[in-house]
């Protein structure tokens, strides 16, 4: 490595950057909007691709898979060299599988556009994590990082929304305003802030103002260290569990539609009920943000900090969810009238229906408490590991995500089909949400666990760093006057 040729770095004000991480919150909005753009539009694109809707869903079940593993090889490559193109690259891959995806004329060209947009996707994520950790300072990291992953959420929501709606005429218009917008994110990034590796931590701080470069990079002599780093194990870890239980709440739309059933209501207007009660529980994410301004409050007090918060959110949660799954509601809407009339319903309902209310207050703080999770696992990974690693991490950490959350889509409806000759419907789909959110308890544990070790791995990150910094000189040369080798910059 070498912190060594001097280079001046292109803007870096106030204004540009603040420009620049919003650009990057953008991006990753947009790749979560590409991601829940087609499942809203099952029913549309099968018969046009003579198809059935299942051959619809393996390709989305497919994309999320080949996106996770793309991931890790994007997020290992954007840690040894210039982070810059791969994600202009990889939002520009995205963008022409999404436009392929709206052109395709037979099933077979739908599913390998959707691959192609699936392998940019795994740079948008990953690579931008890296780069995103580098443009905030350590005690800010929470509450920035949260915004980040909650504009993940909010574009898996957008995508539902746009395909739903967009699509409802013509299921391939949503797909090629996705693309054009790709583009113009491609274009929006040119001009972002020349983001440097290392740049945001307070031990390379002076060396880099004087011209230095951090040019570290992951090699895979290094993957062993990553995996021996006790943290990380636990941080990558967790997330099967955790996403065991956060996967099986892609089944709440059917426990409020099993609900309006029961009390007599008709199908179409049941399955609008479910759709808009699973939004409006679901706004308690947006409490993500007061989980990061947490976690970076008490980081400051204990290195133990981020990992407590995390811990004490999951675990709190539980009970809360329980509540909001066993505890009845009463439903008032006017049955057979249109969307719009039943989701002005709903929501009125929430101020004139006690039930609503206290179902709406719990589903705000169990999603409140476990929003927690997100912003403190981002600033964790950053705060356990050097520059050069955090990307290939976060990648991992996301790829084991991936596996839990399609467990967790996939057995709950195995549970509640199960279920059913125990428990009558809606009960069978609540006693099985309540089983799955019963995983929150070892992925609690295993942020207990991370407390413990995340004190030292820290210690050891910014002993690492203080080193290096004190080898670099503006000139390219070590303390001995050697010449010393660059790396590429960012």
């Amino acid at each position: 490595m070498t912190i060594g040729r001097q280079r001046v770095a292109r803007g870096g004000g106030p204004v540009h950057r603040f420009y620049s991480v919003a650009v990057f919150v953008v991006l990753a909005s947009l790749d979560n909007v590409a991601i829940g753009l087609v499942p809203p539009l099952y029913g549309s694109i099968a018969p046009a691709l003579g198809v059935g809707t299942g051959a619809v869903g393996a390709v989305t079940a497919t994309s999320f898979l080949v996106s996770a593993i793309a991931a890790v090889g994007w997020a290992y490559v954007g840690d040894r060299t210039n982070r810059k193109p791969l994600l202009m690259i990889g939002t520009l891959l995205w963008a022409a599988g999404t436009a392929g995806s709206a052109v395709a004329p037979t099933y077979l060209t739908f599913f390998g556009a959707q691959l192609l947009a699936a392998i940019g996707l795994g740079a948008v994520g990953s690579v931008g994590f890296s780069v995103v950790t580098d443009l905030v300072s350590p005690r800010r990291r929470g509450v920035v990082l949260s915004f980040w992953g909650l504009s993940q959420g909010i574009g898996t929501l957008a995508g539902t929304l746009v395909g739903g709606v967009l699509g409802a005429q013509d299921w391939r218009r949503p797909f090629l305003l996705l693309s054009v917008a790709g583009l113009v994110a491609t274009v929006a990034y040119l001009l972002t802030y020349d983001i440097r590796r290392g740049q945001s931590e307070p031990e390379l701080a002076d060396a880099l103002a004087v011209g230095g470069d951090y040019d570290y990079r992951i090699s895979r002599a290094d993957l062993p260290e990553i995996l021996h780093r006790r943290t990380n194990r636990w941080l990558v870890l967790q997330g099967l569990t955790a996403q065991v239980a956060f996967g099986s709440l892609v089944w709440l739309p059917a426990l409020f539609r099993e609900r309006a059933e029961a009390q007599g209501y008709s199908s179409a207007t049941a399955t609008v009920v479910g759709s808009i009660f699973a939004v409006l529980f679901q706004l308690g994410g947006v409490l993500s943000i007061v989980g990061g301004l947490v976690g970076d409050a008490v980081q400051r007090r204990t290195p133990r900090g981020r990992a407590m918060v995390a811990a004490i959110g999951v675990l709190a949660a539980v009970p809360f969810y329980a509540v909001l799954f066993f505890v009845p509601i009463r439903i008032e809407v006017p049955d057979g009238a249109g969307a719009g009339t039943v989701a002005a319903a709903v929501l009125g309902s929430v101020l004139t229906e006690p039930t609503v209310g206290f179902s709406l207050l719990a589903a705000l703080l169990a999603l409140g408490l476990t929003s927690a999770n997100s912003p403190n696992w981002f600033a964790l990974i950053a705060d356990v590991n050097p520059p050069e690693h955090r990307g290939t991490v976060y990648s991992l950490g996301n790829l084991v995500n991936g596996v839990g959350r399609a467990a967790g889509n996939g057995l709950i409806g195995v549970a509640a089909a199960a279920l059913r000759s125990a428990f009558p419907p809606p009960l069978n789909f609540a006693v099985g949400l309540a089983a799955f959110q019963l995983f929150f308890i070892p992925t609690g544990i295993m942020y207990w666990l991370a407390s413990r070790t995340a004190p030292r791995d820290i210690r050891r990150v910014h002993e690492l760093l203080t080193v290096r910094a004190e080898q670099v000189t503006p000139d390219g040369t070590g303390p001995a006057g050697a010449p010393r080798p660059t790396g590429p910059s960012d």
